[in-house]
């Protein structure tokens, strides 16, 4: 019962927040345009500016751990490609695929993980690590499965994949990791008003992520998604842990190195994912509505996962 609570504390505030930005909308509070800058906003401002401290906050040379690395950049790749393949071959709507695979394999690392690890360990423990580890790939693949799987670009091989790693060289949110990471291995520290108004852009990064996506939840479309919204959801919350939590305590991974894994494999879909499918033209849809699911089965699927970790005396 203790982990139920902890994970509906966890998840319950986040659907409440995206409810409100429904709500919002519905009474026309929020507009189209208001929508559109705050997408805009939030993919090229207050989501680096939150991963850049994250990052920027901790000694990667003290924490680097290259087994740790490895393998959560493994899990993530493998995830990515297997899922990829499935999707190509299983879904049937082709415009769906590259948001499908996205909301499948991109969990909320960034924006849940840390709070997740606090709140059991009193500290981030391993999350930066692993932020570190995984993030970046799961916005390099994400733009590559948007802009390969774009229907008005898959006919043009050479041309898709050009403008893919135009795409990743020009991310925001990659630019932001690799500033933050740069940062934490030169040691540099911006001037405290400086560093302060990054903290405040980056404390928007969240809540904005939830209000938009909410906002541009389409019920009535999200249904006739619901197939591939559940899908995604299981293979995110299920099937994925399912796989790597036992590879990962067969190598020796306790503690906060496993909760922040648990977190990598079986946190919700990332808001960040809604933000990036509506800026790149991908199924913003089935993304949002993936996010929505996700995000409320997750607090019976973590607490699962939380107590059969602990069962086997992993965390």
């Amino acid at each position: 019962m203790d982990n139920l609570i902890f994970s509906l504390n966890a998840t319950v505030p986040i659907f409440l927040v995206m409810v409100a930005g429904w709500l919002l909308r519905k009474q026309g509070m929020l507009t189209d345009g208001f929508c559109t800058a705050a997408e805009k906003f939030n993919f090229q401002v207050t989501l680096p500016a939150m991963l850049f401290l994250d990052l920027a906050s901790i000694d990667i040379r003290r924490d680097f751990d290259l087994r740790y690395t490895l393998f959560c950049a493994g899990a993530t790749a493998i995830c990515f490609g297997a899922i990829w393949v499935g999707a190509r071959l299983l879904l049937r709507d082709r415009y769906s695929v590259g948001a499908f695979v996205q909301a499948s394999f991109r969990g909320s690392a960034a924006v849940m993980g840390v709070a997740f690890i606090s709140n059991i360990y009193g500290s981030s423990g391993m999350a930066p690590m692993m932020i570190l580890s995984s993030v970046p790939l799961f916005n390099i693949f994400s733009v590559l499965v948007l802009v390969l799987e774009d229907p008005e670009h898959r006919q043009s091989g050479a041309a898709a994949i050009r403008k893919a790693l135009i795409g990743i060289c020009k991310n925001p949110i990659i630019l932001g990791i690799l500033a933050g990471t740069l940062a934490s291995l030169t040691g540099f520290q911006f001037p405290t008003m400086i560093h302060k108004g990054i903290e405040s852009l980056a404390a928007m990064a969240t809540p904005l992520a939830l209000i938009v996506v909410g906002a541009g939840f389409e019920g009535r479309s999200a249904l006739k998604k619901m197939g591939p919204t559940l899908g995604a959801a299981c293979l995110k919350l299920v099937v994925q842990p399912l796989v790597f939590l036992p590879v990962a305590a067969m190598m020796g991974f306790t503690g906060d190195k496993m909760i922040a894994i648990l977190v990598m494999l079986a946190a919700p879909t990332t808001p960040s994912c809604y933000i990036m499918a509506k800026n790149m033209g991908g199924d913003h849809v089935l993304t949002s509505s993936a996010i929505v699911a996700t995000t409320l089965l997750s607090a019976f699927t973590m607490t699962f996962w939380i107590w059969a970790l602990k069962s086997f005396g992993l965390l």
